[in-house]
């Protein structure tokens, strides 16, 4: 078996955000398994050979370790990085939704088109179409 990583998010509301990656950046649900209180207590989304696991903020072993954006004043540690096919065609989608565009869409000078949001709950978000696998190469 092979190794991989697959990063992990907590979000106040995981139902609404679930809805909105996979509306916008073209996730689609591999598994959605109920919490309390009616919100998500575990998700896995996958975009090509790639996933996130997804759930409700929670005051549990987890919730120790992980926050949302919003407790730390939206600063991050992190953020994800998603290549896509087509970064003006997510790019469109995206700003249509309304979110917090923190990078417009631009030529990298490393390769390919990208842009940077913000989810609905201030995680932030690298698309575009440069493929490290392929540059490193």
């Amino acid at each position: 078996m092979s190794s991989t990583v697959v990063p992990c998010l907590r979000y106040r509301d995981a139902t609404s955000v679930i809805e909105w990656l996979c509306s916008n950046l073209g996730f689609e649900k591999r598994l959605v398994v109920p919490g309390k209180d009616k919100d998500v207590g575990h998700a896995e989304l996958t975009l090509g050979d790639g996933m996130v696991m997804i759930g409700a903020e929670a005051d549990d072993d987890d919730g120790q370790l992980l926050t949302t954006p919003q407790k730390t004043g939206g600063l991050q540690t992190q953020t994800i990085w998603i290549r896509v096919d087509d970064a003006d065609r997510v790019y469109s989608r995206v700003v249509e939704s309304g979110a917090d565009i923190v990078r417009t869409i631009d030529d990298a000078p490393y390769g390919g088109r990208e842009f940077a949001c913000r989810d609905p709950e201030g995680h932030v978000w690298n698309v575009g179409t440069y493929d490290p696998w392929k540059a490193a190469a």
